[in-house]
């Protein structure tokens, strides 16, 4: 009895430690995300501060929760990642994108992926993806945009995929599906460079004869109109009928025999034709070719309200607007609605037919760029998404030449209004603006393929949503550049105070540029001026007057960095913050492009990694020995006190300004250079 009671006390006392250890489960969208990270091979470490031990994935690099905090979007495109994707995928079961394109991921795809029941988005293509398509896809009820195109995809074509009731994007183009087509409602659909594949009965989705499937070697292309009619037999008759004899006759023998072993020939030579293409394709960028989303987006016509001829179409989750819905929406583009005003034209208020309320963007010159170009700029939009980039809702590209773009609206304004607005932003958001803005530049930078430069990075062009958080806007109709480009020249666009120097002397940008402007952003968010403002305050900055650049430089000499903080702080920030933000946003506006941080390393400074040696590395003599540049284009290339050499856009230091000319500085803070951006 007693060595019964003492085994019985050492089982009780041996479960303690597993009952403390679980009375405090992990966060299951941590234990999803982890279990993905060690399925991938990760060379770059773009997941490398996803921490096992954290509680809150929303901080975590390519993850986008919702203001619940919530995991709603996967997106880790164009990384070199390779591995599998894990099933454990499934866990996350808010998820609304998953976006994992151009990477190197091999394996299945998971089926697991079918029991994602708020997914709408799911882009796995340019990858090397085998074996057959789930079936469980076709679960996916919510889903309304598909590319699993450029793998190697094998298998009957999924026709689970038809009853997925809300698709409006399907792309399962260059891979090795076999089989029959079945009848599709999705209105746009492509299938080329499956080389079995054959049409779908118009009759019996998915019934075609087996020997018309293997004779139909070509690539075959299956368009689906809007009103979902189905294709006439007569097209697939004769790509059936390729090798096909239909009349008997021993004299037509040789020749079919003849012809066939030319055909065999040819076949085998655009097999091979193919095949090489099909390579080539694979490393070409996600936004050009005859795969390009926007190239094979299907349009019908806007019949209501009597036919007048507009595009109405879906990509994914972005909707192209009718000219009339959007002029209904915001009362004829009245000017009681407008929000702001811009380089690229005027930004209305507006409330849809359901009730939404959205932004709608007027494009200022709307014959800048051909329907082709908007295009390729929208498509450019809506595949670069991130929690703080300001998602597009829609576009609009009437007959008539108008182009407009449609946003979610932001009820907290933009940062620039807010610095100047009541109650003051406090020093804690504008730390979280700071580095959300940074992470939306990082990921159009370095995460985005091609890379895409803002070009005017200033407090007005970055959104607050409705928790306070950074939401990069006005990006839509930057360049685009190719990672073979180091540069681009153009037509300086931008606002005064916040251009580099090298693109307002030659016109040439880089990601460089947009970390300059981002640098004057973090200069304005300390002091809560504009950055052509004089300096406020009392004492030696009450005198020092030029733009915001120099007036900080000197301050910063003068080791007087609580003079620099806006006054409506008052007591209530973190000294040691202020001077590493001042830090990192000096490192920004060097002078020389190539003495400029990286977002990435400007994103790890602002979080507290690096700041000092970076800034020890960039203030040595040495390094900072700087090209003679001509003092006629303003150029200030004399040393601060540690050396450091900055940018003087307007001025020399030794000279005064007038009330006069400070007065002109004020007027044209918001002047727009001319020149497309």
């Amino acid at each position: 009895m007693a060595s019964n009671l003492l085994l019985f006390f050492l089982l009780v006392v041996s479960s303690v430690p597993f009952l403390a250890f679980s009375s405090e489960p992990l966060n299951p969208e941590v234990e999803a995300l982890i279990a993905i990270r060690q399925g991938l091979v990760d060379p770059h470490g773009v997941l490398s501060n996803w921490d096992e031990d954290s509680v809150d994935p929303c901080s975590w690099a390519m993850v986008t929760c919702s203001a619940r905090n919530l995991v709603i979007g996967l997106g880790a495109p164009s990384q070199g990642l390779s591995g599998t994707l894990s099933g454990r995928i499934a866990n996350l079961t808010n998820l609304e994108q998953v976006l994992l394109q151009n990477n190197n991921i091999t394996g299945r795809l998971p089926p697991e992926l079918g029991a994602l029941p708020r997914l709408q988005t799911l882009d796995l293509s340019n990858n090397r993806f085998s074996g057959r398509v789930p079936d469980t896809l076709g679960r996916l009820s919510t889903l309304r945009y598909l590319r699993l195109n450029n793998n190697s995809l094998t298998g009957a074509f999924p026709s689970s995929l038809a009853k997925i009731p809300q698709l409006s994007f399907l792309d399962l183009s260059y891979n090795n599906l076999t089989g029959p087509v079945p009848h599709f409602p999705t209105r746009t659909f492509n299938v080329v460079g499956n080389p079995m594949i054959c049409g779908s009965s118009s009759s019996h989705a998915g019934n075609a004869n087996a020997a018309e499937c293997a004779t139909v070697v070509a690539p075959v292309t299956v368009p689906f109109p809007l009103d979902s009619t189905p294709r006439s037999s007569s097209s697939r008759a004769a790509a059936a009928a390729v090798g096909r004899s239909k009349g008997g006759g021993g004299a037509a023998r040789l020749p079919i025999g003849v012809g066939t072993s030319l055909g065999a020939s040819a076949l085998v030579l655009l097999a091979v034709s193919c095949f090489l293409w099909r390579r080539r394709r694979r490393h070409r960028c996600l936004l050009s070719g005859p795969s390009s989303v926007l190239g094979i987006l299907e349009k019908g016509r806007d019949v209501e309200g009597g036919g007048g001829g507009e595009v109405v179409a879906r990509l994914g989750n972005v909707r192209q607007f009718g000219l009339r819905e959007l002029h209904a929406a915001t009362d004829g583009f009245s000017a009681r609605n407008i929000l702001g005003k811009g380089g690229f034209g005027d930004v209305y208020r507006g409330r849809l037919s359901d009730g939404t309320v959205v932004a709608v963007k007027r494009l200022k010159d709307p014959t800048a760029s051909g329907e082709a170009q908007f295009r390729t700029e929208v498509e450019m939009i809506s595949l670069a998404v991130h929690r703080h980039l300001l998602r597009l809702v829609g576009f609009c590209a009437a007959a008539s030449g108008e182009r407009l773009l449609v946003y979610p609206y932001m009820p907290n304004g933009s940062v620039a209004s807010r610095l100047r607005g009541k109650p003051p932003l406090d020093w804690q958001t504008r730390k979280r603006i700071a580095v959300g803005t940074a992470r939306g530049l990082l990921y159009l930078h370095e995460q985005c393929d091609p890379k895409i430069i803002h070009r005017d990075v200033k407090a007005a062009n970055v959104l607050l949503d409705e928790c306070h958080e950074a939401v990069v806007g006005d990006f839509g109709l930057a360049k685009l550049l190719d990672h073979g480009d180091s540069h681009v020249t153009t037509a300086v666009r931008g606002t005064v105070g916040h251009i580099a120097p090298e693109y307002l002397s030659t016109g040439q940008s880089s990601e460089k540029t947009d970390v300059f402007g981002f640098g004057i952003l973090l200069l304005e968010l300390v002091t809560g001026q504009r950055a052509l403002e004089v300096g406020k305050g009392s004492g030696v900055i009450q005198h020092q007057k030029g733009v915001m650049l120099d007036w900080v430089r000197k301050v910063h000499q003068e080791k007087l960095h609580d003079l620099l903080v806006d006054q409506d702080l008052g007591p209530h920030y973190d000294r040691i913050e202020v001077a590493e933000m001042v830090q990192v946003a000096l490192l920004c506006t060097q002078f020389q492009p190539s003495h400029r941080p990286r977002m990435s390393e400007v994103v790890r400074m602002l979080e507290g990694d690096g700041l000092a040696e970076k800034w020890e590395a960039n203030h040595r003599p040495a390094a900072m020995a700087a090209a003679a540049a001509p003092h006629e284009l303003g150029y200030d290339h004399r040393n601060d006190s540690n050396g450091s050499v900055f940018f003087n856009d307007f001025h020399d230091n030794d000279s005064s300004l007038s009330s006069d000319e400070v007065r002109s500085i004020d007027m044209v803070e918001e002047m727009e250079l001319s020149g497309p951006r």
